[in-house]
């Protein structure tokens, strides 16, 4: 297997963000949970996508974590590596992003990076420097009291800055907007003043192609999903990417469910939609801390497979959440609540369920890790974001993985219409 573009993600359901991207402009991709070992049959594909859980790790966890992934990458012959992360640029003034960057750079010997988590469809912005989700800036928005990453600067150069060895430098929108080639002669200025990383502004889908043509020598990438448009075309203008159905899938079979564990207001509204015309259970941290097993869900769950899709969800309105957190600490609610959607999918897929929505990038990976997932094939998108995928390995599973803020407000029922295959019937 040759690919072209090899890509390192910082977590789980960014990681299948990006692969949606990808596949939407024509690059079969194919997405591993960690760095594989060496018995997983990887399908040939045109880009593979890494998914680590390096954003809150350790500094150096996530840097040797980022470089395993890289030599990987590099031996499956990954010509250029993006290393992708969140639009809000989760992050803290010690990393991840700058450190792991850091650490990109000295092993491919990029002379430049350009950073930029701009994903306008999903309302990220840049401009001037400064990040915008919607209409505000992102010190103004919810992630300015994240508990891991709290975002209280907008100006990426300088939150950059604060996190990275290396000297950041700005390509204004002034630029950006003439095209590429404008682009392509501020990064040239830039590195000739010894700028190691450009913080790039984008306001709109064109922009980003632009800024991928102008990028398409470049070893090291970072940013968003969004920056992924306009790199398949490079290869493609090359003549090494060829005209693929890059979205297709196999068709599985099987009964239907959903686990949801975000507390966002997308998936909360999303939850209240489907609860109103399916079966639905909700975990309360409480009752698991008191004891109430994950079994008793599972056998629930039987009992209305044939009516499904089922829904068992832990979602809870913010203050919910915080009252759990004050009783039982931060780390065991969180806990609590992962191992038993973990258990809880295992029980579901014995019990013959093959179609599987999970909601919440911690609830995703909780699942995967689970199921003993390694790797997925990458489909069609369901909503922004969000596409449909199918397990690699032996018993196939079709399923959809999002983040807790993406998806339209019926997206818990409509995704199953996006994999190929049926719901089993009675």
């Amino acid at each position: 297997m040759g690919i072209l573009l090899g890509c390192i993600a910082d977590d789980f359901t960014g990681a299948t963000d990006l692969c949606n991207t990808l596949v939407k402009e024509g690059m079969r991709t194919v997405q591993l949970i960690g760095v594989p070992g060496p018995g997983l049959p990887v399908p040939e594909a045109d880009a593979v996508t890494i998914a680590l859980k390096s954003r809150t790790a350790p500094v150096a966890d996530a840097v040797d974590e980022s470089l395993e992934a890289l030599r990987w990458l590099q031996s499956a012959g990954a010509t250029q590596i993006l290393f992708k992360y969140c639009s809000t640029f989760d992050s803290t003034p010690d990393g991840n992003i700058g450190p792991v960057a850091d650490a990109l750079m000295e092993a491919l010997g990029a002379g430049i990076a350009v950073v930029c988590p701009a994903f306008p469809e999903t309302g990220r912005t840049i401009y001037l420097g400064h990040l915008f989700v919607g209409a505000k800036l992102l010190s103004d928005t919810h992630m300015r009291h994240h508990p891991l990453t709290p975002m209280t600067d907008s100006d990426l150069v300088r939150v950059m800055g604060a996190q990275s060895k290396r000297p950041v430098g700005l390509v204004p929108f002034a630029a950006v907007d003439q095209g590429a080639g404008a682009i392509a002669e501020r990064f040239a200025e830039l590195e000739a003043a010894g700028i190691a990383y450009a913080v790039t502004d984008a306001v709109a889908d064109r922009h980003l192609r632009h800024l991928g043509e102008a990028m398409a020598d470049h070893k090291l990438i970072t940013g968003g999903s969004g920056i992924a448009l306009g790199l398949p075309e490079n290869f493609r203008r090359r003549g090494r990417l060829g005209q693929h159905d890059a979205a297709a899938l196999p068709a599985v079979d099987g009964f239907e469910a959903v686990l949801a564990g975000s507390c966002s207001t997308a998936t909360l509204e999303q939850i209240d939609r489907m609860a109103d015309r399916n079966p639905a259970l909700k975990l309360d941290p409480f009752a698991l801390a008191d004891g109430y097993a994950a079994e008793l869900a599972i056998d629930w769950a039987k009992e209305h497979l044939a009516n499904g899709p089922v829904l068992i969800y832990a979602s809870a309105p913010a203050d919910d959440v915080a009252e759990a957190q004050k009783v039982l600490g931060r780390e065991r609610a969180g806990s609590l609540i992962e191992d038993a959607m973990a258990a809880i999918a295992r029980g579901l897929v014995e019990a013959g369920v093959r179609r599987l929505v999970v909601a919440g990038g911690e609830t995703s990976g909780a699942v995967v890790k689970a199921l003993g997932i390694e790797g997925l094939a990458i489909g069609p998108q369901i909503d922004p974001g969000v596409p449909a995928c199918t397990s690699l390995g032996k018993t196939p599973l079709a399923l959809a993985l999002k983040s807790g803020n993406f998806g339209g407000p019926d997206f818990l029922t409509r995704a199953f219409a996006h994999m190929p295959g049926e719901r089993r019937r009675p």
